[in-house]
């Protein structure tokens, strides 16, 4: 498990920026006034999410993507291919760390220097070439999730509470996959939603194991007084029996995991 998250930044610039970022993501851009960000995504056609991001607008020319999870680099290719005229560059930025400093205003983004400071409300983060791990349990106590490893393209915003969090609007034109995010919204059909649980010891991030037969799938995880707390993707049918607290075998023993608040 590494010791701190890679901070993988996306940079789009130009006149066409902000346009070209509207009618990609799942955020609605005209909320976001500058020296601001909001939580964002990019969905594929099937409405499945591709990339999850702070979304920072530095200035009307200028945004940055900081991602939870992904690679810089392969998004800035995808997004590439639909640039088509608009005027504007997508370029990935060299990899840096998340350092935890002093609190700033939730959804504040600060320029210092080369390095930008994203304000988190209890805590800021600032993309350093040395991070650390402060960050994550907070992060995890808000329901934010981090897409680990082999779940790009495979989660429905709606089982990441999304919408809770802002990173999905119904109230803008169409961009990749709406029509999922809206149907699932207006007709509730989604059965699974994130959940923190409580683990009776450290997984790594992006285990799966089942409970009565549904999977869980653990995302960021974070220990905590020699347990851990975790963000997992629960099935509405397991989640009674989380909260009182379950066992599950997993192919080295077993873990305790109890459902300890909803973070929808």
């Amino acid at each position: 498990m590494p010791n701190t998250y890679s901070a993988e930044l996306v940079a789009l610039e130009g006149p066409d920026a902000i346009a070209f970022a509207q009618a990609q993501f799942s955020s609605n851009l005209t909320l976001l006034a500058d020296g601001q960000w909001q939580f964002s995504a990019w969905l594929d056609a099937q409405g499945r999410v591709r990339a999850l991001f702070h979304l920072m607008r530095l200035d009307g020319q200028r945004l940055r993507l900081l991602l939870r999870g992904g690679e810089a680099q392969a998004m800035a290719g995808e997004l590439q291919r639909y640039v088509f005229r608009a005027r504007l560059r997508v370029l990935a930025l060299p990899s840096q760390e998340l350092a935890t400093v002093e609190r700033m205003p939730l959804h504040a983004v600060m320029e210092q220097g080369d390095s930008l400071v994203i304000g988190c409300g209890s805590h800021a983060l600032k993309l350093a070439t040395r991070g650390d791990n402060e960050w994550r349990l907070p992060q995890v106590r808000a329901g934010w999730p981090w897409l680990v490893r082999n779940t790009t393209g495979e989660l429905l915003p709606a089982w990441l509470n999304l919408g809770s969090l802002g990173a999905t609007a119904l109230d803008k034109g169409c961009y990749p996959g709406q029509e999922i995010v809206a149907r699932m919204h207006y007709r509730g059909g989604s059965k699974r939603h994130l959940h923190r649980v409580r683990l009776s010891r450290l997984l790594e991030p992006g285990s799966m194991f089942e409970v009565d037969g549904q999977t869980i799938q653990l995302l960021d995880v974070v220990s905590v007084d020699g347990a851990a707390e975790a963000l997992a993707v629960v099935h509405d049918d397991t989640k009674a029996r989380l909260t009182s607290g379950v066992e599950a075998a997993l192919p080295d023993g077993t873990v305790a995991v109890q459902v300890i608040a909803l973070t929808a």
